[in-house]
């Protein structure tokens, strides 16, 4: 008996692929007016220091007789040479790095130890402490130049360093520690808990835990607050009565002479050396400043 066999099927006709989809562009008009946006933003950073290290490069007459906004008609350094020679800037410069630096250990120190204990160790009423210190940051610093100077003569603290890194220290203090607790958020409690369980005990978890995950969050509260303690006027024009310790705001004065007459070419080129540390020191660690606001222990 034959069978017969059906005839094979036809292959299946192959479906073509679909097109990928499209991604939708961004409009033109809103790419072109973020980018002018940007633009003007860098206008208004850039031109005043532009404008200040130009200034500070004109002389004396040409300033005086000309327009202060003009470009300069002939550039010289001498303004620089008559900075140093008017008013002690060196000795000022060292004073404020001297503040600067002082201040900010005492910051980063205290800074993370307090956040440390509050948001990692935690106790009771740790929220109630946090909120003190957040509660310190809308304190003006005023209210308490006459108290501290009456305490400060008291103990012979008036004239001296720690007469302005004090003060300084304090009021920056607040936001620090709350910059601090806000970054120990992000680390998991699953590392300090495989810490315990390896033996170490709260101190060892902090030195070798804690401090190299805040690296970067320690740079930004040490930026942070430079800016705010090398230009500090406040503290030691009420603390400061010697030529010898004053600071850069201070020694600034030294070029206003008689009759209220300012030597202004050479102002700004004092002005230019005294922002110079600041602007280098940002720019270096930019990028470690934002890492610092943005991540936390997962992230890198």
């Amino acid at each position: 008996m034959i069978t017969q066999t059906a005839p094979p099927t036809p292959p299946a006709a192959a479906v073509p692929p679909k097109p990928p989809a499209k991604r939708r562009r961004r409009p033109d008009l809103f790419r072109t007016l973020s980018r002018v946006l940007i633009m003007l933003i860098m206008i208004v950073q850039v031109y005043p220091l532009a404008w200040l290290f130009l200034t500070s490069l004109r002389t004396e007459h040409d300033f005086a007789t000309g327009d202060p906004f003009a470009l300069p008609g002939a550039l010289t350094w001498e303004n620089y040479a008559r900075a140093f020679e008017t008013g002690d800037l060196g000795r000022n410069i060292l004073n404020s790095f001297v503040v600067t630096m002082g201040a900010n250990i005492l910051i980063v120190l205290l800074g993370m130890m307090a956040a440390y204990a509050i948001q990692v160790l935690g106790f009771r009423l740790s929220k109630l402490v946090r909120g003190l210190f957040l509660v310190g940051i809308i304190v003006p610093v005023q209210i308490a130049l006459v108290p501290l100077f009456i305490d400060y003569a008291a103990v012979n603290l008036l004239d001296t360093y720690q007469s302005m890194i004090i003060p300084l220290a304090g009021f920056s203090l607040p936001m620090s520690v709350y910059l601090f607790c806000s970054f120990y958020e992000y680390i998991p409690k699953e590392t300090y808990e495989a810490a315990s369980l390896d033996g170490a005990g709260p101190y060892r978890i902090f030195g070798l835990i804690t401090l190299p995950l805040s690296l970067n969050t320690v740079v930004t509260v040490v930026l942070v607050n430079s800016i705010f303690i090398w230009n500090d006027f406040i503290f030691a024009n009420t603390f400061v009565l010697s030529e010898e310790l004053k600071t850069i705001p201070l020694g600034l004065q030294n070029y206003i002479g008689a009759m209220g007459k300012v030597d202004w070419t050479a102002t700004f080129a004092a002005v230019c050396v005294t922002i110079t540390p600041l602007l280098l020191v940002f720019l270096v660690l930019n990028k470690a400043m934002i890492q610092g606001l943005e991540s936390g222990a997962t992230k890198g």
